[in-house]
């Protein structure tokens, strides 16, 4: 990835961390927690591809594995973001604009219950049980309820920030193409202008001596 694509994708997941730690983590919703965290990661990857979707993912899923309070293994969240930032990166279009906002929702909505269910997953690999005690059923509703009624106010923005740092090849080089179409073709108007010119003038000069030279013939 570019500079300017890493630097925007620190400061979005940092931003997206420290808000859904010390705000969206306090307002004890039934369920699951609204993830900011996972919507900006969707959002990157849709404009980024799927390499830098999936190494996005994986940073911010570490900075939440190491970002109290934690209660889990560290890594945990980061391999689960890094599975949904490569799948997300997939449906992302050759111009990097998706043309209708249903890839998005879906998109929103198949993350929040494929990262709840992987969650639950590894955890239960690693001996922890809290979604049973919890009920999956519930925390894949909650989560795929908050992060959809989340997602038209978080997805778009960072979407439109994200595409500010793409220049995209396909653009330049079809702009630079018809560019340089124009200035070729007008280079060979200019040229044939003039050749077309010259032999205009050639041509006068040679009727004006012949003229001349039978005016002289006459006398």
């Amino acid at each position: 990835m570019r500079l300017n694509r890493t630097l925007l994708s620190v400061v979005l997941v940092v931003v997206a961390l420290v808000v859904q730690v010390s705000v969206l983590a306090r307002l004890q919703l039934p369920g699951a927690v609204p993830d900011l965290l996972l919507l900006v990661v969707l959002a990157l990857a849709f404009v980024y591809g799927h390499v830098s979707g999936a190494l996005i993912g994986f940073g911010a899923g570490l900075l939440a594995d190491l970002a109290p309070p934690a209660d889990h293994a560290a890594g945990r969240y980061a391999l689960v973001l890094c599975v949904i930032g490569y799948l997300a990166g997939l449906v992302k279009p050759e111009n990097g604009q998706l043309k209708s906002a249903a890839v998005p929702m879906i998109g929103v909505v198949a993350a929040a219950i494929g990262s709840t269910l992987l969650y639950a997953l590894v955890g239960a690999l690693v001996g922890d049980t809290a979604a049973r005690h919890v009920g999956l059923g519930s925390l894949l509703f909650t989560a795929a309820v908050y992060d959809l009624l989340l997602a038209p106010f978080v997805v778009p923005l960072v979407m439109a920030v994200a595409r500010r740092t793409v220049n995209d090849p396909l653009a330049d080089s079809s702009g630079g193409d018809v560019a340089a179409g124009w200035l070729a073709s007008g280079t060979g108007l200019r040229i044939g202008s003039q050749r077309g010119g010259l032999r205009v003038k050639a041509a006068r000069n040679r009727a004006a001596r012949a003229g001349r030279i039978k005016g002289v013939k006459r006398l």
